[in-house]
């Protein structure tokens, strides 16, 4: 999905006239109340479209999806009237957060709610067929909604399946509200720049209870359907609503023309931008960009400087292998190409309320957002040490040295540690996070980390492991809930 995104038919906030099982409630125009509405039944779904003769796999895999659909309707229709009884009230009071269920949330430790309880049987049944539901959930998707096709890249093998985990993703932290809500939120900001609006919201829904239901048959019965049915109408509408407040704040992406293109290495280059309006984000967060030769393919980069004046955007792209976005940036991107870029997010970043020091591990191109934490702090001019352990497999592959080696020379509460896992080296040899812990402890040390998935596990290990809490240990999250692994 990535197109540009408006209100829906009907009104500024999107509200249309038709509204199936899972539409979630729209603000009436001028109010900020939501007015709950009744869900009428499903009507039988339109017979979809002779596949192609030539794929004959296909074929057969959307003959099942649709006869399923069929006899799945009049089922749901039993529970219609039990799940709207649980939509979301027309004015929740101003200290009510997010309850996926009608449950009170359970304290750390305690037993999960019935509907958590519910849905995490389901997840746990469909985790060895996640394949297979995925492929059912969009074969579905797209042909019961034709139209949904074009939201998405023309190739589906990289990200398929990341609408319909991030949707799993949500149903098993139900009984997380704070994070769960703040996760949400960040994701419906960031799907108004594939396109998303309210009225899309109940297909998925639809089509991802037939999934559901098709592949994990043994937990499967209406009160189950009905804890999904709750949570998908709770979980649609935080999104939706943090789409239409961030609509009235900003684009829902910007255009960035290519100024300089620097090649540091054979497959790492660095490129900077400039934004076609003002672009407002802090240090130590990352971006969404999507290229001209990918249409509708987006991937990940951190800010690899701090705010300028003259508001010119920095980013570190290694070319992986297969990775279309980061391929194209570094060997076919020149100035003058313009790239687009989605809103800013991640929480790693500094808190300058404490005169704690920085503990900063960056690894390979995840020095970017550590040298932009750096850039930071000297311009907030409180002197607070910084200690910056840079990592990489070989001395060639520090292509950032030289800058880091320029601010420590700059500013003498910075010091910086190159550190190499394989091969010959000057400076440290072995493992960044053994490193971190030979020079430790660091008790007064907030803690940033920045790297491959794995550097970031161990490195957190080794942390909480030296006795940083891990309230002060910021990075951005590795799987689940916000996967942003660059390709």
């Amino acid at each position: 999905m990535d197109a540009p995104t408006r209100s829906a038919d009907g009104g500024p906030h999107g509200r249309g006239s038709d509204r199936g099982w899972f539409t979630p409630t729209q603000p009436p125009d001028g109010t900020g109340a939501h007015a709950p509405a009744v869900p009428p039944a499903l009507p039988p779904a339109p017979a979809p479209p002779p596949p192609p003769p030539h794929d004959r796999q296909r074929a057969h895999e959307q003959q099942q999806a649709h006869e399923h659909r069929q006899a799945h309707v009049q089922k749901r229709a039993q529970v219609q009237r039990q799940a709207h009884e649980h939509q979301r009230p027309a004015e929740p009071p101003p200290d009510q957060g997010f309850r996926p269920a009608p449950d009170p949330v359970p304290a750390t430790g305690a037993a999960p709610s019935p509907d958590a309880y519910a849905l995490r049987r389901t997840l746990a049944e469909l985790e060895p067929v996640a394949d297979k539901a995925t492929s059912y959930f969009y074969a579905l998707l797209f042909i019961q909604n034709p139209d949904l096709r074009a939201l998405f890249p023309v190739a589906m093998d990289a990200q398929r399946d990341r609408l319909f985990k991030a949707l799993l993703t949500a149903a098993r932290h139900a009984d997380d509200p704070a994070t769960l809500t703040a996760y949400l939120s960040r994701l419906g900001r960031g799907h108004r720049k594939y396109g998303t609006r309210p009225e899309h919201y109940p297909a998925v829904g639809e089509c991802l209870l037939a999934a559901l239901s098709r592949y994990a048959p043994d937990t499967w019965n209406e009160a189950t359907e009905a804890a999904w049915v709750r949570t998908y109408t709770a979980i649609s509408q935080i999104m939706i609503d943090a789409a239409a407040e961030d609509e009235e704040q900003s684009p829902a992406w910007w255009q960035g023309e290519i100024v300089r293109h620097e090649l540091r290495t054979p497959d790492i280059a660095v490129v900077t931008v400039r934004p076609d309006q003002p672009y407002p984000f802090l240090a130590g967060q990352y971006t969404t960009l999507e290229t001209p030769w990918w249409p509708r393919v987006w991937r990940h980069y951190s800010f690899s400087a701090a705010p300028r004046p003259d508001g010119l955007l920095s980013f570190h792209v290694k070319a992986v292998p297969a990775g279309w976005v980061s391929g194209a940036l570094v060997h076919r991107a020149r100035p003058g190409d313009v790239l687009r870029l989605g809103p800013p997010a991640g929480s790693m970043i500094v808190d300058h309320s404490t005169d704690n020091g920085l503990l900063c591990l960056g690894g390979g191109t995840g020095i970017a957002p550590i040298k932009a934490l750096v850039e930071d702090v000297a311009e907030h001019g409180r002197c607070r040490p910084v200690e910056v352990f840079y990592g990489a497999r070989h001395a060639g592959d520090l292509y950032d040295i030289d800058t880091m080696l320029r601010l420590q020379r700059a500013h003498n509460w910075l010091s910086v540690r190159p550190v190499v896992s394989d091969g010959p080296t000057r400076g440290l040899c072995g493992e960044l996070p053994a490193i971190v812990r030979q020079y430790g402890p660091w008790p007064a040390y907030d803690a940033y980390l920045s790297g491959p998935p794995g550097m970031i596990r161990s490195g957190v290990d080794t942390l909480v492991g030296i006795g940083i809490p891990s309230h002060r240990i910021r990075h951005d999250e590795i799987g689940g809930l916000m996967a942003a692994a660059p390709r």
